[in-house]
């Protein structure tokens, strides 16, 4: 199981990336990890830093991803942005912003997805 899920991820990822660049946005790290955790997808857009995190499904029936980010994973996720920040002394000037990119990978045909600017 963990692998098909790993799957859908890693494609989900892929639309995402493909979605983000082509609205502008500049992919700097895929797959950022410290002991804390990982960020799916750091851009830049103009003078803003983006972190990004990618929900995918195959389905709505256990809800939307968007619905997957929690209060607390939102934290989380700003933690791990700090830590990547401190990493990176020369972006800290930089806006900061935390993007949510849902995928819904159902079925024959393309995914759907969407990006939600300033998410959480």
């Amino acid at each position: 199981m963990g692998n098909s899920r790993q799957a859908v991820g890693a494609y989900g990822e892929r639309c995402a990336v493909r979605h983000l660049t082509d609205a502008g946005l500049v992919v700097i790290e895929r797959n950022w990890r410290c002991a804390a955790g990982e960020i799916d997808i750091i851009a830049r857009q103009g003078d803003t830093i983006v972190f990004c995190e990618v929900k995918t499904r195959r389905s709505s029936r256990y809800g939307s991803p968007e619905e997957a980010v929690t209060p607390a994973k939102a934290r989380r996720i700003r933690r791990l942005a700090a830590g990547w920040l401190a990493e990176h002394p020369d972006q800290r000037r930089r806006e900061v912003r935390f993007d949510l990119v849902s995928v819904l990978a159902g079925g024959a045909g393309a995914a759907r997805v969407r990006h939600l600017p300033a998410a959480f």
